[in-house]
């Protein structure tokens, strides 16, 4: 399959009944009208082998996902380039789901299947309660996020598989 025929892959990883889990599929949910034709949107839990289906076969993976840690603000989203270099060891251990997203970053760099532009998008999050709503900080940050997303899909939409992204390897903003 030539590369202009692969797709690109907008993954929205976390749990809508989780509180600040939700914020990779509902930022998903916005961006699904306002994607490219050859961006498709998943909806995904984070469980590392879907993660990796997903992977495969993709041209470039935009993948957004909720985090916590002890010195970030809530609300604060930073950017990593995986393609270029493997999640640090801080964010690796972010994730709030079990073998998740690090996983499976590091199983598809193995393998070989990692795509030619993979972007992670990590939102420090507060609440993972079953049934909170979004923190409000959480939720300010999803419409700067589907923002600097969106800017991201359009940039790389006529590189090629071989190109480099433009950036560093992690890029940090807050809402």
């Amino acid at each position: 399959m030539t590369d202009g025929l692969r797709p690109r892959r907008l993954l929205g990883v976390g749990n809508r009944g989780r509180g600040d889990d939700a914020v990779g599929p509902i930022v998903a949910e916005r961006l699904r009208p306002l994607v490219p034709g050859d961006v498709s949107v998943h909806e995904c839990s984070g469980e590392a082998t879907t993660l990796v289906e997903l992977l495969t076969g993709a041209r470039a993976a935009y993948i957004v996902d909720a985090a916590v840690s002890s010195t970030a603000a809530i609300g604060t989203v930073r950017r990593f380039d995986v393609r270029a270099s493997p999640l640090p060891p801080l964010a690796s251990g972010l994730s709030t789901h079990g073998l998740g997203l690090a996983d499976a970053l590091a199983l598809a760099r193995s393998l070989e299947t990692m795509p030619a532009v993979c972007l992670v998008y990590v939102v420090e999050g507060r609440d993972f309660s079953p049934g909170a709503a979004l923190s409000p900080p959480v939720a300010r940050a999803t419409e700067a996020l589907a923002v600097r997303i969106l800017d991201d899909i359009t940039e790389t939409m006529s590189e090629q598989t071989g190109g480099s992204h433009r950036g560093t390897a992690t890029n940090r903003y807050s809402d």
